[in-house]
C-alpha cells in the first residue's frame, strides 16, 4: 500500500483510495490528491484495499474498471456484501456503457473515462465525499434518536405512537385503557427523554427513526 496520508493529527478527515494496478496512474493520482490537500492511500488491487483499509471510515474510492485479478466492480459488489458505504468512483480507458449502467445502478458516485480532465476527478471526488459526509451525518442523528426512544417504557413508546398520530390525550386514554391524567404523566417522561420541547420536534424525530 502506498500513502501520502499527512499524520494522526489528521484522523477523522476523509480518506480518497486509489485502487489500480499500474503503479504509475497511482503516483500520479495521490500527487493530484496531495497538491489538493486530500488524504489519499494507493493500493495495487481491491484484495489489497478489503484486507488492509478501513471501509468504514469517511472518504471515497477511486477505482479502475478493469484490474487482472478482480475488478472495479467486482470490488464494488464486494462492499456492498460487506455493507459498506463508501462512495465509489469508476475510472476506466474504455467507453464500457454496459459496465457503466451496472455500476451506476449499483450506487456508484461517478463512472470517469480515461484519460480523465483532473477537474472533472477532483470535483466527482469533492462530491461523493460531501455526500458521504452529509450521509454520515444523517446516520448520526437517527443512531442518536433510536438512542433516545431505547429509553422508553413500552407504554411511553405507544404513548407517543399515538401523541404523534395527532390524537388529543383523552383519546389515546380511550385507545390504551389508561385514564387522562395517566397519559399526560407519559406524555411528559416521553417528551424529556426524547429531548423534544415542542411536538413538532417529536413528531418530526420519530418521522426519521420510521425512514431508518
Amino acid at each position: 500500500m502506498e500513502s501520502m496520508e499527512l499524520g494522526t493529527e489528521r484522523s477523522g478527515e476523509p480518506v480518497v483510495h486509489v485502487i489500480d494496478d499500474d503503479k504509475h496512474v497511482r503516483d500520479a493520482l495521490l500527487d493530484l490528491f496531495l497538491v489538493t490537500n486530500l488524504r489519499a492511500s494507493a493500493y495495487s488491487s481491491g484484495t489489497e484495499f478489503l484486507t488492509t483499509a478501513d471501509t468504514t471510515g469517511p472518504g471515497c474510492v477511486v477505482v479502475d474498471l478493469r484490474m487482472p485479478g478482480g475488478t472495479g466492480l467486482d470490488l464494488q459488489s464486494e462492499l456492498i456484501s460487506i455493507g459498506s458505504r463508501i462512495p465509489v468512483i469508476f475510472l476506466t480507458a474504455h467507453a464500457d456503457v454496459p459496465a457503466s449502467v451496472k455500476a451506476m445502478k449499483a450506487g456508484a458516485a461517478d463512472f470517469l473515462t480515461k484519460p480523465f480532465v483532473s477537474h472533472d476527478l477532483l470535483a466527482a471526488v469533492d462530491n461523493a465525499i460531501r455526500t458521504d459526509a452529509e450521509r454520515r451525518k444523517r446516520d448520526a442523528e437517527r443512531n442518536h434518536i433510536r438512542a433516545l426512544a431505547d429509553t422508553l417504557t413500552p407504554r411511553e413508546h405507544e404513548v407517543m405512537v399515538g401523541v404523534v398520530a395527532g390524537l388529543m390525550n383523552k383519546q389515546v386514554a380511550y385507545q390504551l385503557g389508561i385514564s387522562e391524567m395517566t397519559v399526560k404523566l407519559h406524555r411528559m417522561s416521553v417528551m424529556r427523554k426524547m429531548q423534544s420541547r415542542s411536538l413538532a420536534d417529536l413528531v418530526r424525530k420519530v418521522e426519521k427513526l420510521q425512514k431508518s
